[in-house]
């Protein structure tokens, strides 16, 4: 029974680590390093000379709604023209996307075969003709100085992917992500200040041209980036100036199998592509990603090991009558959720379900296989 109490302890403790602990000892890394790269809130002047030349790409499919709109919002970026390839891929789209792309005034559009985002984005890639690569989501409209923001961290040699801050609109839905990306920008923010980012985001992000690996397609940018470009002594920065807005997907049930289709490819990332392997990564760096990363994956199960733990200690105390009476509570709590809108019964369905997707990934991963192809999240466009 002690081995098991310790096994319970320890587990309970690394959840509440992970959302909570981890944050708080970033923060006060942070105040110990006060004015870390990362950190500055604004870009000096630069002449439109010094700019490096972008390829911004935006891999669509089945995007006839929102394509034209993109398209002029790219080419009105505060950036000069000259210095910016507007790039269109598109993933077997059934749909006018790409004779509206065109159309619309972008500098390349790929008609390319269905075969997943990741190999429309490896081929946009291997087209671009920027010294910067930058990324963009079809429904995701950056700010007028988004991506000069963007840019300006490259200036430093060592920078080799950067990421902007994405702001979810449509608040009133039933989905609390923005809420839960408000609290990840600010744990992403203290992280680039210290040893870099360990996750980015698909909306706003660019990496440099000589330094972009192509992915397999399970593989996903934003996690793969990184801890890929840390293991070749490269920094990945977040950049909260270079804004975008992207419409939130309105329910939690569609946020569920958003995250869910997301997860697929998790095993795929943290195993095959050697995110699990910590030669290459600085001390500082390799305690971020288990931390904020590998921990985080591991949730589900570590809520399944202390309940189960739980169970079989009911008689070796009251604390554990106690703790197994908050876990039930906790999921009495979530199942209320559903149709009482209330924000703590909001909440704790929202952070069950977000959990769950995890576990539910890695079971359609089992089932099927490594993911491909990619589907809009319902409500997005």
């Amino acid at each position: 029974m002690i081995a098991l109490e310790i096994l319970f302890w320890l587990c309970a403790a690394a959840i509440v680590y992970t959302h909570v602990g981890y944050p708080l000892v970033l923060l006060a890394l942070v105040r110990l390093r006060r004015g870390g790269a990362g950190s500055a809130p604004g870009m000096p002047g630069r002449e439109a000379e010094d700019m490096p030349a972008v390829s911004l790409i935006v891999a669509a499919y089945d995007e006839e709604e929102a394509i034209e709109a993109k398209v002029a919002n790219a080419l009105a970026l505060d950036y000069p023209r000259e210095k910016l390839e507007l790039i269109v891929a598109s993933d077997g789209s059934a749909d006018a996307t790409v004779e509206r792309a065109r159309a619309a005034g972008a500098d390349l559009v790929l008609d390319l075969p269905r075969g997943g985002k990741m190999v429309a984005q490896n081929a946009g890639a291997e087209r671009a003709a920027g010294e910067i690569v930058a990324f963009s989501d079809a429904n995701c409209i950056w700010a007028p100085d988004a991506l000069g923001r963007l840019v300006e961290p490259f200036a430093d040699p060592a920078v080799g992917y950067v990421c902007g801050q994405v702001r979810f609109t449509d608040p009133e839905g039933g989905n609390l992500e923005g809420a839960y990306w408000r609290y990840e920008m600010a744990v992403r923010e203290m992280e680039s200040s210290l040893a870099g980012v360990t996750a980015g985001n698909g909306g706003i992000y660019a990496v440099r041209r000589d330094a972009y690996v192509p992915l397999p397609p399970s593989g996903s940018h934003d996690l793969s980036f990184p801890f890929a470009l840390a293991k070749r002594g490269l920094r990945s920065l977040y950049a909260p100036w270079a804004r975008a807005e992207e419409r939130m997907v309105p329910t939690l049930e569609g946020e569920f199998a958003r995250k869910r289709r997301m997860m697929i490819g998790l095993w795929d990332i943290v195993v095959g592509e050697g995110m699990l392997n910590p030669r290459g990564y600085s001390p500082l760096y390799a305690f971020e990603l288990a931390s904020h990363r590998l921990l985080r994956y591991l949730t589900p199960f570590l809520h399944l090991v202390v309940f189960l733990a739980n169970l079989a200690l009911l008689g070796e105390g009251r604390v554990y009558v106690a703790t197994l009476a908050i876990q039930v509570a906790f999921v009495v709590l979530a199942l209320l959720g559903r149709v009482l809108p209330l924000g703590p019964l909001r909440f704790a369905r929202y952070y069950a379900m977000t959990t769950a997707s995890i576990a539910a990934g890695l079971w359609d991963r089992a089932r099927r296989g490594a993911p491909g192809t990619w589907e809009k999240a319902e409500g997005t466009r």
